[in-house]
């Protein structure tokens, strides 16, 4: 199945894209995405703690299905003050 990636920030740097589609086996997950994501960027790999997911538009955890077309925002950490 495919699916829509989208990154953000640090992540956005780290993984040398803002947006891409991703190929995955059915019914994978949203940390199957991550791994598939992250492999061989250790910098990105170290992040997954502090990233929170959002699949069509709701925050949602690593567990999360994904189907065919679904989006998935990567949010890393926001600080400000």
């Amino acid at each position: 199945m495919r699916v829509r990636v989208l990154a953000f920030a640090r992540l956005r740097e780290l993984l040398g894209f803002g947006e891409r589609e991703l190929e995955l086996a059915p019914r994978a997950t949203l940390d199957d995405a991550w791994h598939a994501l992250t492999a061989g960027v250790p910098d990105a790999t170290r992040l997954h703690a502090s990233t929170r997911f959002a699949r069509n538009g709701v925050v949602s955890d690593g567990t999360t299905t994904l189907g065919e077309g679904d989006e998935i925002a990567l949010l890393p950490p926001v600080g400000g003050g």
